[in-house]
């Protein structure tokens, strides 16, 4: 209802006696609405797969880990961070997971904690230096980046299979919609289904979206993005706040990392490559800022939809190579940071106009 509120309020003609959007809630709108509108057309143009409800699905089955870091990169975005160690974090906690299972006959509890152990001591040791040191995020979390793919190769130099029954059993769950599929040539229905891992990363967005929205910390976050002293004028402590968005971008890595062997039940010094630069674009598409005090973890949510989606057109359209994904990533990227910035430019001027 909230969301449908927004919408009405963004196109009506009424909108001067409408208290105006904020900008994450404008930043969001326009993500939804832009991700409705581009599905929509790849159903219309190329239908096929597009049509498929479990190609839909799949976006999060096989993106569910994307879903959690991004989630991650957006909480120490809005605070005006950056941390680009995610994706090697995830890499090492999918290798020490797997071994601690096959060579310490650890199960899945002893994975978990190691998981979110290893994001844990990262997170803390990077918001350390960060909040406490005032060393710059991105020195940080390149140093943070290198260290955790070099221990990735440490742990194992080669790409290491969970045997575990247990955890492969929970690996091969899948959550049947008989409400949601499609029909086979013989006039079967065969449901579409999600992952366990999926239903995690939902979980997360829900929970970090009412602390983001209801709690004191959500609050002292944008206020620190939107500017730090202020926040510490309002009695803000400005370093515990960049302190623990950092130490729960490391919880959330972690996690991340677990639910990234649950979908493919393998540790590899290569998992999760260039998932860090693909978490930060998909907060910026989703609405979040790089200077920090406007962001959303649902508009995240559809961030990662959006990029993947336009990927599938990529596909869809031919252009099978690599490369033409990540031109097109490359260009959406810059088609939300230029549509954001003449949005709030042209909103900041209308704004200013109307106090005046």
């Amino acid at each position: 209802m909230e969301m449908l509120k927004s919408i009405k309020n963004l196109f009506s003609k009424n909108s001067k006696d409408k208290q105006p959007l904020s900008n994450t809630t404008l930043l969001l709108t326009i993500t939804i609405c832009t991700f409705v509108i581009m599905y929509l057309f790849a159903m219309i143009v190329w239908g096929g797969g597009f049509l498929n409800p479990q190609q839909f699905l799949d976006i999060f089955n096989n993106n569910a880990y994307l879903i959690i870091i991004s989630c991650g990169l957006t909480i120490v975005m809005i605070t005006g961070g950056i941390d680009i160690s995610v994706g090697g974090s995830v890499a090492l906690i999918t290798m020490a997971s797997v071994v601690v299972m096959e060579d310490f006959g650890g199960g899945i509890i002893t994975s978990l904690v190691i998981a979110l152990g290893i994001g844990l001591l990262i997170g803390t040791i990077q918001g350390f230096l960060i909040a406490h040191l005032k060393i710059q995020p991105f020195i940080v979390t390149l140093a943070g980046m290198f260290f955790t793919r070099g221990m990735t190769t440490i742990v194992s130099k080669v790409p290491r299979t969970a045997t575990n029954e247990a955890f492969n059993t929970l690996k091969d769950f899948y959550i049947d919609l008989p409400l949601i599929g499609t029909y086979a040539k013989n006039g079967n229905f065969i449901p579409s289904y999600i992952e366990v891992g999926v239903v995690i990363a939902i979980l997360v967005v829900l929970i970090l979206w009412a602390v983001l929205k209801w709690t004191r910390f959500g609050r002292n976050l944008y206020a620190v993005g939107g500017n730090s002293e202020s926040a510490l004028m309002l009695g803000i402590n400005v370093r515990r706040t960049q302190f623990f968005a950092y130490i729960l971008c490391g919880l959330l890595a972690g996690i991340s990392g677990f639910v990234y062997l649950l979908h493919t039940g393998a540790g590899n010094a290569a998992n999760a490559t260039q998932a860090e630069m693909q978490a930060i674009a998909s907060s910026i598409i989703g609405g979040t800022l790089l200077s920090g005090g406007v962001g959303s973890v649902v508009g995240t949510l559809f961030g990662v939809m959006s990029l993947k989606t336009i990927n599938n057109i990529v596909v869809a359209s031919g252009l099978r190579e690599p490369y033409w994904q990540s031109i097109t990533t490359g260009l959406m990227l810059c088609f939300f940071i230029l549509l954001q910035s003449v949005i709030l430019s042209i909103r900041k001027k209308k704004l200013g106009a109307m106090a005046g």
